[in-house]
């Protein structure tokens, strides 16, 4: 198959003057060479399209592909991640991971909260600061724990995040809406174990791909997964593959949220524990860090054993099958021909 690439690397944002912080949740080129060797080793030829405007001009020229890797997260609005998915359907061409319509849902943790919960998902109580007038009405009990409400990547996370009194709050949403000009999630604390679920499938092909509890270590921050956290990961967080007790609830409860709130072919969601004991989500990335180094969902499938190339083949499986099924229910037309075919590459 001819599968075109979809991404936006981190260098050339860098060029254009962001921080690295601003372009944290953008891609290396070793997480691009990554895919993209792992694809060419199963058969298929890979186009590097590269990033929104990219394909706008590609898409704009004539160019088509018989699916498209697309792991792009977009740069600007509360709906960057749903722009390549959104032009790509309009030209019924087919791509992995979710669709504009769940993409643009997830990215606002907030109503991402309020979907989940509706849908028998137990979260933590959470209220949204979108000016610092709407601190008033905030009446959880502290501790809480504050973060942007449309961030990847921890961005916005610090060791601030955890807040005791009104002061605090106060302080921290204010810096937080200056800061990244987006409303503020404020949640009560939950102060147990967190874990990264890892998920891979659509709908009832959907399976739990393993589980690691993530815990500070050295000097890492112990309150949450911050930026510095991830950042420097390798001194301040330990990643440890479980299957207790704890651990398999908190994989029930995210396959269970994975289903029923959409989520296609591979990703992450985050749950931790409350005061009780008891999982609660915190959030789901169904547009997952596939760097093969340093992302949370290549580590978990590392320390499980299985190869990098393996975890990108299960992707394009998955997200291959998907299109094979809609094809044969009718439910695709003008999707690239010979797409069902490559099922079997």
């Amino acid at each position: 198959m001819n599968i075109g690439m979809t991404y936006d690397l981190k260098d050339d944002y860098l060029r254009q003057g962001l921080s690295c912080e601003q372009a944290a949740e953008f891609d290396s080129e070793v997480t691009i060479a990554g895919i993209q060797g792992a694809l060419e080793d199963l058969g298929h030829t890979v186009d590097r399209i590269g990033n929104v405007t990219a394909l706008v001009s590609r898409l704009a020229a004539g160019h088509r592909w018989d699916l498209v890797f697309n792991i792009a997260e977009g740069l600007h609005g509360l709906g960057r991640e749903a722009q390549v998915p959104a032009l790509l359907d309009a030209w019924s061409i087919p791509y992995t991971f979710s669709g504009p319509e769940l993409m643009a849902l997830t990215l606002h943790k907030g109503r991402t909260n309020a979907v989940a919960r509706s849908l028998g998902v137990p979260t933590a109580d959470y209220a949204v600061v979108a000016r610092p007038a709407d601190l008033d009405a905030v009446s959880l009990p502290f501790p809480l724990f504050a973060k942007p409400v449309a961030e990847g990547t921890s961005k916005g996370i610090s060791d601030r995040s955890l807040v005791r009194d009104a002061a605090a709050l106060r302080e921290v949403c204010t810096d937080l809406l200056t800061t990244f000009r987006q409303p503020v999630l404020v949640e009560t604390y939950l102060p147990g174990r967190e874990f990264t679920v890892g998920l891979l499938g659509s709908g009832d092909h959907s399976r739990v791909a393993g589980v690691i509890e993530v815990r500070a270590v050295g000097q890492g921050d112990a309150s949450a997964y911050t930026y510095e956290n991830k950042q420097d990961w390798t001194r301040r967080v330990a990643y440890e593959l479980v299957d207790d007790e704890a651990a398999m609830g908190a994989a029930r409860l995210a396959l269970h949220a994975w289903r029923v709130l959409g989520c296609l072919d591979a990703g992450r969601i985050d749950v931790r524990l409350d005061s009780d004991d008891a999982p609660r989500f915190i959030e789901v990335n169904p547009l997952p860090g596939l760097n093969p180094e340093s992302s949370d969902l290549p580590i978990l499938w590392r320390l499980g054993g299985r190869t990098y190339d393996a975890l990108i083949r299960e992707i394009l499986l998955s997200a291959l099958d998907r299109v094979r099924r809609a094809e044969n229910a009718g439910e695709a037309p003008g999707m690239a021909a010979g797409v069902a075919a490559g099922v079997a590459a």
